[in-house]
Order: C-alpha cells, then structure tokens, then sequence
C-alpha cells in the first residue's frame, strides 16, 4: 500500500504490493471470507467509518462487492451515481471529489475510465483512496481476488502455471494479474493474436503464444478474457467467429482435454466468443466462487487501509 505526506494509505496499483503483502492480505481475506457464512453478516471493524464509491464507468459485479464489503465492515457507506450528480452539469472530477471529502469521508473507491485517476485522486483529497479500475491501466482488488480464487481452489500459489487468454492489449485485468502472479513465484502465459497484446508485454514477466491449444495443454489456470468492445477502436481481427475458432474455449477443445485446468473469467463473459456456453456452465461454480471472493478480499483491502495496524 502507498503513504502520503499526511498519512492517508492508498491501494493504487498490485505494484505497491510484494509477494508476502499479498500473501498476507489473502490470509486476511480468509477469515473474513468466514463472516459471510454467519446468520449475521457483519463485524464491527470499521464502525463509525465513511467509505464513497465513486464509479464514473460502469460496473455491476466490482461496485457491489465493495459495498458489501464495507457494510459487512459495519462502514457507511454512499454510493455516487454520475447521472444524478453535479459531474452530469460539466462540474470537473476535482470539485466533486473535493466536495464529497468535505462531508468527512474516510475512504474513496474509484472506477474512473482514465488511466492514474486514481493517482490524481490522492493530490486533491485528504483520504484512503482504493483503485477499482483506471482505464486500461490497473486493477489491483481483483487481481487480489483471482489469486484469492486459485489458492483456495488448487492450495497453492507458487509454481502454478496461468494461461491468459484473449484482449491482453485494454485488459486492467491482466496487467495487474501479471505483477501479481510474478511475485507470488506463478508463471504466466499469455494467450492472443499480436494485434491484441501490447507492445512490450513481455518485459512484465509473461510468455506469449498465438495458440490456445498449446496453453491448455500447458497451464493449471486458463482465465479467459473478454474482448472489450467498447475500448477497441478499430478491428484487430478479422470477426468474433474467427476469433473463437481461434481463441475460444470451445465445447470441442474442452471435451478432447484430459487434465482439465481450473477455468476463470473476470466476467462479464461473452458466451460463445471467448467461452461456449456449455463450458461456461459447467464451470460456473468457480467463476462464482470469484464473486464471492471479490467481497471477503475487498473487506480486507478496507480493513487494512482504515481499521487495521495502521489504523
């Protein structure tokens, strides 16, 4: 975790983290994961704390855990709406942040479709700042909460083998998962048409192949990716078809493998372009099982930016 000048702990990027931080907030995440099986689901850590989730971007699965997360924490908390507040009348990112923390907030979580909106967060407010997703730059709770997942489905973090698979290029996702998996002693392959990886990739510790077979063949973890539309601005592939012909976790390579890999997806998953959809049922389970991880590592994350040793 980062320190400012005056105090405040901010979670930015998995960079601020090395391998026994993460280890240590996964064990955190644990016995937080506990608190969700009780009839009341609830802890006192952060009572009396106020925590703003503040999503300029859309998200359904990331905003959700982390209210979840602080309200188990016995936080307040208020979620902020774009379409219902003064940013929709042209009043700047900087304004409205300053207005929220002048209501006494403790925490800000940020989703913000620039890249180091978070980081710039920090120089106008004097407050915790969690990075939920900036852009195609980073993704830190989530890359926490997918190796959350492996550890506790396959027990160990160290030596296992991941194959990444598919829009490396505008993935938060992957970036972050790969600093991450790198310094809990993981390998990581990457799994995509050149047009789609990012120049550079494999300066961050990963390999790289054009075939999906090979990785399957090859990996203990295929996390799957979804190709982001809505970042993409021209084609970097001949069509959706052709790209699961290629890439795709079809019915057909699933059924032929005889050691299956524990299957992942960040969701929200396009079914029958990067996963058909009988496979995607079949390995539901675990891909909800990331959910559910995201609240008890996400209840972590805040209790050791607020409520913990440095609290």
């Amino acid at each position: 975790m980062s320190e400012t000048v005056s105090g405040n702990r901010h979670l930015l990027s998995i960079r601020e983290l090395e391998g026994p931080d993460i280890i240590s907030l996964l064990d955190s995440a644990r016995s937080f994961a506990e608190v969700s099986t009780r009839p009341v689901k609830k802890v006192p850590a952060l009572r009396g704390r106020t925590i703003v989730n503040l999503f300029l971007e859309p998200s359904t699965r990331t905003r959700m855990s982390f209210e979840l997360a602080a309200k188990r924490l016995s936080a307040d908390v208020i979620n902020f709406a774009t379409s219902s507040s003064s940013l929709s009348k042209g009043e700047s990112l900087k304004d409205t942040a300053k207005t929220i923390v002048a209501m006494g907030v403790d925490a800000v979580v940020m989703r913000h479709q620039s890249a180091g909106a978070a980081q710039m967060l920090t120089g106008w407010i004097d407050c915790s700042v969690v990075n939920a997703g900036d852009g195609m730059h980073e993704h830190p709770t989530q890359a926490l909460l997918d190796l959350f997942t492996m550890r506790e489905e396959l027990g160990r973090l160290e030596g296992l083998k991941v194959a990444i698979v598919g829009d490396i290029d505008h993935s938060r996702v992957a970036r972050s998962n790969i600093i991450a998996l790198n310094r809990v002693g993981a390998h990581v392959l990457l799994v995509a048409p050149r047009s789609l990886l990012p120049e550079g990739i494999e300066e961050m510790g990963a390999e790289t192949t054009g075939s999906i077979d090979e990785a399957l063949e090859w990996c203990d973890v295929l996390y799957l990716l979804r190709i982001q539309m809505e970042r993409v601005e021209e084609s970097r592939f001949p069509s959706l078809r052709e790209y699961t012909l290629q890439y795709g976790l079809t019915q057909t390579r699933w059924s032929r493998l005889k050691r299956k890999p524990l299957v992942m997806h960040p969701g929200p998953m396009n079914r029958g372009v990067e996963i058909a959809s009988e496979v995607a049922d079949e390995v539901e389970s675990v891909i909800t099982g990331q959910v559910a991880a995201g609240v008890a590592v996400r209840m972590a994350v805040l209790y050791d930016l607020l409520g913990g040793s440095h609290g």
